[in-house]
């Protein structure tokens, strides 16, 4: 009875289910209702710009104190030049003025710090690239420019006050200017001025040597000891028949009837074997700044309060050598190396005076934000050098030199360095954030160097001022990393000027307009 009753109820639950799992028909002529439709796909928003922060770094560690880092920047230029009287384009092809491109940078930086006590980077690249200059042959080629190495440094902290180094290094004394980062540059390029003796004594305003560096309180400090390269000028010891070289004392002189005689104008001294030692120290009155590596920021946009104030020295012993004008020498009397095994030593046979090196500066940099609101911001830099290279000492660089040849006052060469001293001004305004809309930023800027070099004498025995001007504005399009740079450029043209002894004699000096348009990337 009781296995009847859980029949029947069984088969009552088994009748329901089948009932409400039926498809009701809906009554004739009304169609079922539309299926929800589904909601539409998100419109997609796009991602944000991220800060670049440190960069193409490798972290090695979970916390990122060991890596390996990579710094990556180009500086391209396209520039109108007036060049400089007398400039040749090619073999006898004068030029007036020109419209051309270059490379003014191409740079990579490696930098790996396995331990929190050791750092090591290397720092490579090419400058100066156009098409007849900067080449395997500088003066007169632009191809194949030698990709060579800027910096190679082993660092060791020894304690929070102290870092010690040695290598191919950029802890230069004199300025923060000699020192000075190239990606973050106020004006579009250096005044050269700051690297008095670029690719003379140095690689590239780089020497090889040991250096230390630290902080105490708001004090910085960097001192380097180093070997100072060999002069890049001839340096055959003997004379030579029917020529005279620039590189030995011969080349200290003017040649007349057989007769050398001194011009007392000092040179790089061939046989400089001396030490170079360099030093600079800075106190920084608001924010510190870092100091990993050897490159002084030259505007930080707005991003920190900086008042540093500085100064700095280079000394050579030995360094340049010249020849009074009571000097002469009857070349007949010399024995030249062709026809003899054992010929006259010139740097024996010519009597010259020794000169050290001897160079001084002291800067102020100030670099803070406005209003925080806009986001604008003001940074103004100077320095004052004094610099000693022996009697009247002269030298010309044109950067990026559009003039083909050697004569060392082509293209868009001045006065960049002399036994005198110069002043540098440059001053920029970050303009407000919405100028150009959201993310584009202005900074105008100008820039003035005025240096007095006793080599450099008008007619009255005056001085001959040296003024270049520049003006310009960065458009920042994310910040310095991506960034197009508009330079006008007034720039003194010495070509009239005459050879006399202890110096020139300057007749008129024109200005010639540089126009140009910089783009830089770094990452």
């Amino acid at each position: 009875m009781r296995n009847a009753r859980y029949a029947l109820a069984l088969n009552a639950l088994l009748t329901a289910a089948g009932a409400s799992a039926q498809v009701i028909t809906p009554p004739a002529g009304q169609a079922p209702p539309p299926a929800t439709p589904a909601p539409p796909p998100a419109t997609p928003t796009a991602t944000k710009p991220v800060p670049y922060g440190p960069g193409m770094k490798v972290n090695l560690s979970p916390d990122g104190s060991k890596y390996l880092r990579f710094l990556l920047w180009s500086q391209i230029y396209a520039r109108y030049n007036e060049n400089n009287t007398g400039t040749l384009r090619a073999p006898n092809k004068p030029k007036e003025s020109q419209v051309e491109f270059g490379i003014r940078r191409s740079r990579l930086v490696i930098l790996a710090q396995l331990n929190p006590r050791f750092l090591v980077y290397t720092h490579l690249g090419i400058n100066n690239q156009n098409g007849v200059s900067g080449g395997v042959n500088p003066t007169t080629d632009g191809k194949k420019p030698q990709f060579f190495i800027h910096e190679a440094v082993t660092e060791y902290k020894v304690n929070k006050y102290l870092n010690l180094g040695a290598g191919l290094h950029y802890y230069n004394g004199i300025s923060r200017l000699s020192s000075a980062s190239t990606t973050s540059m106020l004006a579009m390029d250096f005044p050269l001025t700051n690297f008095p003796t670029i690719d003379a004594l140095d690689q590239f305003a780089r020497y090889i040597g040991v250096f230390a560096k630290g902080r105490i309180g708001k004090f910085d400090y960097r001192l380097s000891v180093s070997d100072p390269f060999l002069t890049n000028l001839p340096t055959n010891a003997n004379y030579v028949a029917g020529g005279v070289q620039t590189g030995n004392p011969l080349g200290l002189g003017t040649t007349d009837a057989g007769v050398n005689t001194g011009t007392n104008i000092a040179q790089y001294n061939p046989q400089n074997t001396s030490h170079v030692y360099q030093g600079y120290f800075s106190y920084n009155f608001l924010e510190p700044e870092a100091n990993l590596l050897p490159y002084y920021q030259g505007t930080y946009l707005g991003t920190k309060r900086v008042l540093s104030v500085g100064t700095g020295f280079m000394y050579n012993k030995d360094g340049m050598y010249s020849r009074p004008t009571n000097s002469s020498v009857v070349l007949s009397s010399l024995v030249p190396s062709p026809t003899s095994t054992t010929p006259t030593d010139l740097f024996t046979a010519v009597p010259t005076s020794k000169h050290d090196i001897k160079l001084l500066g002291a800067d102020v940099f100030y670099d803070v934000p406005l209003d925080t609101a806009s986001r604008t911001a003001l940074t103004i830099y100077g320095v004052y050098y004094k610099f000693n290279f022996g009697p009247n000492y002269v030298r010309y660089v044109g950067p990026e030199n559009p003039g083909y040849g050697a004569a060392a006052i082509r293209g868009n060469a001045y006065p960049q360095s002399g036994t005198g001293n110069a002043q540098y001004l440059n001053a920029g305004f970050l303009l407000p954030q919405n100028t150009l809309g959201p993310k584009v930023r202005l900074q105008p800027y100008i820039a003035y160097l005025h240096s007095s070099y006793e080599g450099l004498r008008k007619s009255n025995g005056e001085r001959a001022g040296v003024n270049l001007y520049d003006a310009g504005v960065n458009v920042l399009l994310d910040g310095h990393n991506a960034k197009v740079t508009l330079n006008y450029r007034a720039r003194p043209d010495f070509s009239d000027q005459a050879p006399i002894p202890s110096g020139a004699l300057i007749n008129n000096v024109k200005y010639r307009p540089e126009i140009t348009l910089q783009t830089q990337v770094f990452l």
